[in-house]
């Protein structure tokens, strides 16, 4: 039997994921010290396992509605209000999904249709490339820089306008650069999407690890709430990767498409994970507080550290990454990640995984203890300063 011919061709055009396989190779090492995952290090808050517990030992390991618990749905719909002044349905504009990833699948198969265009300004989070061809749609990449705070104008995603043009991905704080848009800033694009009629699927995951101002809720921009789908969870905010919560916040037209992928597929959220959610929401503040100042110093330490080894290094102002340059060495990103986990036993991801302008710079998470990151850098300083690689 040829299984290459029984194979979607949407899922063939798809390469493996440039993460997962990096993580693959790490994972048959010894003594590696990893800065590639995006994951805290913080165990889960001690209050919300005891949360999860509870619930077990009270039997709570049903069903729950497709759009998830309505306590949950309730505290996300507060959340938002107190948070960034939008208000929601509660019935009709809100559904918990299994991370932010399932949101992220489910906005795009709501909207794309085979043949439509979307706009993605990379570097970007892996998922979105693959989401957009996964539903047939095309997918159209907007390169930023570092000189430009890897942020995308008004101006170069209104170059990229076609009449096939149907939405627009933004993911701010951004994965793989740290990078964050100004209020101004996101607004133009606003503007630009209700004057060619697009979507915009905005990616908030990390808005909690805001170190330089205050977030920006996309749809909290003028005239934004009803072409606008947030997603977001607690994977991050709240060190919760594990258990796998998330919700979407949109108009009820796409919470009703979306609602009909989810039924059929992934049916509802692990109860668990929402009660744990509705913990998070009411008394987590506190701890995540505490992680977001160890990620701010771990973040200054992270920059001073590969300045002082004289590579270029765009400061990051959200997230847990950092996206330093590499190019001054005179090695692709791919031959810098191979060489370095090869002689220094230091695993980073390299740039291009995260779009084509991502040659020449590696991803390192900071999210990690001071001790780790003291170590990895010191191990990178004799690779970058060794006869092997001159900068």
């Amino acid at each position: 039997m040829e299984w290459s011919e029984r194979i979607s061709p949407l899922v063939e055009q798809v390469a493996p994921s440039g993460l997962r396989q990096f993580f693959d190779i790490v994972s048959t090492m010894k003594d590696v010290v990893s800065l590639g995952v995006g994951e805290p290090d913080f165990a889960t808050p001690k209050h919300i396992i005891t949360e999860c517990i509870h619930s077990l030992e009270q039997g709570k390991t049903n069903y729950t509605s497709n759009s998830g618990l309505l306590e949950l749905r309730q505290e996300i719909v507060k959340y938002i209000a107190n948070s960034y002044h939008v208000s929601y349905d509660v019935e009709e504009e809100v559904l918990v999904t299994v991370g932010a990833s399932e949101a992220l699948d489910l906005a795009v198969r709501a909207i794309v249709a085979p043949g439509d265009e979307v706009l993605i300004p990379e570097p970007c989070y892996v998922s979105y490339q693959a989401c957009v061809l996964f539903a047939g749609g095309t997918v159209v990449p907007i390169a930023t820089s570092p000189e430009r705070g890897f942020r995308v104008t008004a101006d170069e995603l209104r170059a990229k306008i076609t009449p096939k043009t149907k939405a627009i991905i933004l993911g701010y704080p951004n994965n793989p650069t740290g990078a964050i848009m100004s209020r101004a800033e996101l607004q133009a694009v606003a503007d630009l999407a209700a004057e060619y009629d697009l979507l915009v699927i905005s990616d908030e995951l990390y808005s909690e690890l805001t170190f330089d101002g205050k977030h920006t809720c996309f749809s909290a921009l003028d005239g934004m709430k009803d072409r606008t789908i947030i997603l977001n969870g607690f994977s991050k905010s709240h060190a919760m990767t594990g258990l796998r919560i998330g919700y979407a916040l949109a108009h009820p037209a796409v919470i009703a498409a979306m609602m009909k992928i989810h039924q059929y597929t992934m049916l509802c959220a692990p109860i668990t994970s929402q009660i744990a959610a509705i913990e998070a929401l009411k008394n987590g503040q506190g701890a995540m507080k505490k992680m977001m100042e160890q990620y701010n110093k771990r973040r200054k330490i992270m920059l001073k550290g590969f300045r002082d080894m004289g590579l270029d290094c765009f400061e990051p102002q959200g997230a847990f990454y950092i996206f330093p340059s590499i190019k001054k060495t005179g090695l692709s990103s791919q031959e810098f990640t191979e060489q370095l986990l090869k002689k220094e036993k230091v695993a980073v991801i390299p740039g291009h995984a995260f779009g084509a302008c991502g040659e020449g710079f590696i991803r390192c998470s900071y999210s990690y203890s001071e001790e780790h990151l003291r170590e990895a850098l010191r191990r990178m300083d004799h690779f970058i300063n060794s006869r092997a690689v001159a900068v």
